[in-house]
């Protein structure tokens, strides 16, 4: 018998999620999203219930017995396990979230239990049978190996999934012809409302040909890329290719660069990744960081939002770099390019140090302190000794505190009478006007905005902290409105707050200490009454025992509500983060990288990106980049492949990044989509879109570069730069000549013209 509930439900293979998985608390409402709809749209195979098959009858042929009677088998005992384990898991849960929460460790491993079961139901609900990805067959196994979103295992303790992350299914993603990886065979399904509506098979030895349908090694691949696009990214998991395989399992240690041109599936290998990473490496889990993960903008991250929850995988934080300081949601584009630029350098968020450091300079002047008993002389050495307690590091506004208790212990070092407790002493010193001032002008509580603020509206400042910028640099950057922040702003800004700490921080201690000793006092009494009522003088040793340990004051402090004491909300994108996950990366800047190394010290990062499609360029190597920003530990992995695109809309976009990056990483589109790139007139957009929306019942469209349109739910309206990381059945640009000159305007350009997975229509006003 197994010792604990997780063990039974580790035994169904629930929470066989790799070890020290992500913990968070229960605000797991978040993820709930429109699949939630379908919660219990399980189709269980069982005996005297339909098949998991559901093959049209062109495909008559692949519903032979011979071919997927294995297979039905199979998918029944799936089923019978999945009703068992959702029926269990669901009690177990319902159990859990019944019983007291606790506190301390006891409290987070319940929260930590409630999180993952909480996932793994959820995805169990979400899928059903079509959890299983497909199967192997060894060539020295009769036996298939099926493969699954999520590891799962019957009462009997036999493996009817295995986990797509773990080391047994890397041959269902790696395997190929040159390399079968000791396969026999392998079989894709695809799944349509929860049965499978085709299958695909391929071989790999002779051996492998008996009980085999389709031997065309691409046509699962193939087929799902032809397949309509939607409003969010479509899964994929089934059909990763061996090139994508092999980054998504890379280690994790150190930076590893994804390059590849559009179309190469940078975006599907990151997701991926993050999602193998928690699952296989225990440096990555939560309680030592966890992973986050960094999209270009908000219509990307709305894009891929089903993407990690569809493959098991709920811990990953996501957002965009605005996300990561709260001016962001408001900050304007700069509209000076010199001034981005001048604000763009790694120096430029040096100087907050300088900036933070003016203000920590202690006073030249003696001064004297009154108290009650006697005056006290303060010295600038004291001052000067007092300011050197904050050890490197120390964010400055909690350095103020340490700076006022190490003045209290020279002061009262200084003092030589015996007729005062050093607490006395102490409340004395802090109700001083006069010191408090004086500390409060030497070593102000500051704000990062007015800080950065500063740096703008006062000239002689600017020059102090940035001192290699010229006059008509100084001149550029001034600006009156010294909070009306722009996306430049931002990792100064960034820099600034963790440079300074959380300038609350000092009064949230101070009303903390007023709650513990209200609530101690109002334990103290709750005490008395106990004693009093129980009347313990009279009642012997044992109740003078009894007495002494409701007098100790560790027993009170046990008794003390936590609930009642004031906690800062927590940043969930603070950091430190064990790995970082940036896709669209060749955009950031040296000053924008440097908001993302602060929030991972161990440099351990996933960085996905295309030289060619940086708008402002990218005339070094990834490796230059990204040592002159401060990773030293850099290999590149190149994505050569267009899976995407079509080779009538790449024929067309290739002269178009060329003439202005003659040697861009252009990939090589591997299917035609049969359909030739229409030009016309900018005035015939609403009968282009009419014409393809009547003859597609399905599909998405996008138009790029006409701001007044209005988009509808299968039509998007986006600018160039925002279309970036998406994909459409059809793309619709509309003068792009219109969309600049140089580098940023070809790089606009092909980047819109590479959305299109389908047809291309280009039309000019």
């Amino acid at each position: 018998m197994l010792s604990s509930p997780l063990s039974r439900y580790s035994a169904l293979g629930g929470l066989r999620q790799g070890p020290h998985r992500a913990a968070e608390s229960l605000a797991s409402g978040q993820y709930l999203r429109n699949w939630e709809i379908h919660e219990v749209r399980v189709q269980l195979s069982v005996p005297g219930s339909s098949s998991a098959f559901d093959l049209p009858d062109r495909l008559a042929a692949k519903a032979d017995p011979a071919l997927i009677g294995g297979d039905e088998r199979h998918f029944a005992a799936i089923a019978r396990t999945l009703d068992e384990t959702i029926t269990e898991l669901s009690g177990h849960l319902d159990e859990l979230r019944r019983s007291p929460g606790g506190i301390g460790r006891a409290a987070m491993d319940r929260d930590i239990e409630v999180h993952q079961l909480t996932g793994r139901l959820r995805t169990l609900r979400r899928f059903g049978l079509d959890l299983c990805l497909g199967r192997i067959v060894a060539a020295d196994d009769a036996e298939p190996l099926y493969i699954g979103r999520l590891g799962l295992t019957d009462r009997e303790g036999r493996r009817l999934l295995v986990d797509w992350r773990s080391p047994a299914a890397e041959p269902f993603f790696a395997a190929t012809h040159a390399g079968p990886m000791g396969l026999a065979s392998r079989r894709r399904y695809r799944w349509t409302a929860g049965r499978i509506s085709d299958y695909w098979d391929e071989v790999f030895s002779a051996e492998g040909l008996e009980g085999h349908a389709a031997l065309d090694d691409q046509s699962a691949f193939i087929a799902s890329l032809g397949t309509n696009r939607s409003a969010r990214m479509r899964d994929v998991l089934s059909t990763i290719q061996a090139d994508q395989d092999a980054i998504i399992r890379a280690g994790s240690r150190g930076a590893l660069v994804v390059d590849g041109g559009p179309g190469t599936g940078k975006t599907v290998v990151a997701l991926h990744r993050s999602a193998y990473l928690l699952y296989s490496d225990p440096r990555l889990g939560h309680r030592r960081g966890g992973v986050l993960f960094v999209g270009p903008h908000r219509p990307y991250l709305d894009y891929v939002a089903d993407v990690l929850p569809s493959l098991g995988e709920e811990g990953v934080e996501t957002c965009i770099l605005r996300d990561l300081v709260a001016e962001g949601a408001d900050a304007e584009e700069e509209g000076d390019p010199e001034v981005a630029r001048l604000k763009a350098s790694a120096d430029m968020v040096g100087a907050i140090e300088k900036a933070v450091a003016f203000y920590e300079e202690p006073p030249t002047a003696a001064m004297t302190v009154t108290t009650p008993w006697a005056d006290v002389r303060l010295t600038a050495d004291d001052w000067a000794e007092a300011f050197a307690a904050p050890g490197p590091g120390t964010p400055h506004n909690e350095g103020r505190e340490l700076v006022r208790e190490a003045l209290f212990t020279i002061l009262l070092d200084q003092y030589d009478g015996d007729d005062v407790t050093p607490a006395e002493f102490r409340k004395a010193l802090v109700q001083d006007r006069d010191l408090a001032e004086a500390l409060g002008s030497a070593w102000p509580l500051l704000e990062a905005a007015d800080v950065v603020g500063d740096l703008w509206s006062v000239p002689a400042y600017l020059r102090m902290c940035a001192p290699w910028l010229g006059p008509d640099d100084v001149r550029r950057l001034r600006r009156p409105a010294a909070g009306a922040w722009t996306v430049s702003d931002l990792p100064l800004l960034d820099a600034a707050r963790q440079r300074l700490g959380d300038p609350e921080v000092e009064r949230r201690r101070r009303r903390h200490e007023a709650v513990v000793a209200a609530e101690r006092e109002r334990m103290s009494g709750v005490i008395d009454e106990i004693i009093s009522a129980s009347n313990f003088q009279s009642a012997g040793d044992e109740s003078e025992g009894a007495l002494r340990m409701l007098r100790g004051k560790d027993l009170q402090d046990t008794l003390i509500d936590d609930s009642a004491l004031p906690v800062a909300e927590p940043d969930l994108l603070a950091g430190p983060f064990a790995h970082i996950v940036v896709d669209e990366a060749q955009e950031l800047t040296d000053a924008e990288w440097q908001m993302l190394l602060q929030r991972c010290p161990s440099r351990s990062f996933t960085i996905v990106g295309d030289r060619a499609q940086a708008r402002h360029g990218f005339t070094e190597s990834w490796r230059e980049r990204l040592e002159r920003i401060g990773l030293d530990r850099v290999e590149v992995a190149s994505l050569s492949v267009n899976y995407r695109t079509p080779e009538e809309v790449m024929a067309e976009a290739e002269p178009v990044i060329r003439a202005a990056l003659p040697d861009a990483n252009v990939p090589t589109s591997i299917r035609s989509a049969g359909v030739p790139v229409v030009h016309g007139s900018a005035a015939d957009l609403d009968t282009v879109l009419e014409s393809w929306l009547a003859a597609h019942g399905d599909g998405i469209a996008c138009v790029i570069g006409a701001p007044g349109f209005r988009g509808t739910s299968r039509v998007r309206s986006l600018s160039p730069e925002l279309s970036k990381g998406l994909e459409f059945d059809l793309v619709v640009l509309v003068d792009p000549e219109r969309f600049g000159e140089g580098v940023e305007g070809a790089v606009d350009r092909y980047v819109a013209m590479t959305r299109a997975t389908r047809q291309l229509v280009v039309l000019t006003s």
